[in-house]
């Protein structure tokens, strides 16, 4: 049976990528921070492991990394960097903090996570790393300049990543959602999501589920010669 580790597990796309995998096959695993009900449901229904940390935390994540490999000490097939914060801020009103908690969530935990699991790939010859990035990493957004900035260096670390790896039989994928109908959207309001359906031409807000689709695609063998690649699933906004 095939692992898989998805962060961010239990909402929006995250949840539904560890439903996908799980429906599949996989043997799921989930990082996860605060979610407790959803945590216990995901174990229910699916027999995923779910392990509570904080992301922001490095201590706290490399502590659960421990914990994580003593239950899967043979690592994982599949990793899905998901985990990630929004953050709408000026960049004159972003604080050093707001910086530091989005670099340490959405980068430098993937970032971790990619260190700590890519030997076992390595040892066996194949695996897939898969870091769900977003189009304002491709093309910034005003008033979410932390958040993009995040979202641009994950596409780094991927099209680096997949260089690195790629002679071991790793293949690493960065998938770039465009606007999509999840809770970090659920703030905007009737005036402002008419306005971005209006900007995308499929005149909708994608779903999780079809953002978790394209993860499962890069996971498989039917993408076996895909690496260093983003995939944006975003009804053909910002294009």
């Amino acid at each position: 049976m095939k692992k898989v580790l998805i962060t961010g597990g239990t909402r929006g796309i995250g949840l539904e990528c560890v439903k996908l995998f799980a429906e599949n096959g996989y043997d799921t695993a989930v990082i996860y921070r605060s979610r407790e009900e959803a945590a216990v449901k995901l174990n229910k229904e699916y027999g995923t492991a779910c392990y509570k940390c904080n992301l922001s935390d490095r201590e706290a994540l490399e502590r659960t990394v421990e914990e994580i490999l003593r239950d899967f000490p043979d690592g994982f097939d599949v990793l899905v960097n998901n985990a990630g914060i929004s953050l709408r801020k000026m960049i004159c009103d972003t604080t050093n903090e707001d910086w530091d908690r989005m670099m340490a969530v959405s980068l430098t935990a993937p970032f971790v996570l990619t260190k700590s699991l890519s030997p076992f790939m390595i040892r066996r010859g194949q695996g897939r790393i898969i870091n769900i990035s977003s189009v304002w990493g491709e093309h910034g957004a005003s008033c979410e300049v932390a958040y993009s900035a995040a979202k641009a260096g994950l596409i780094g670390l991927t099209k680096a990543s997949a260089k690195e790896l790629g002679p071991s039989g790793v293949l690493v994928n960065c998938v770039c959602p465009g606007v999509i109908d999840t809770e970090m959207n659920s703030e905007l309001g009737a005036d402002d999501r008419a306005s971005l359906c209006d900007e995308i031409p499929l005149g909708r807000f994608g779903s999780a589920m079809e953002v978790a689709e394209c993860v499962f695609f890069l996971a498989e063998n039917s993408s076996s010669y895909i690496t260093g690649q983003i995939i944006s699933p975003n009804g053909g906004f910002c294009v």
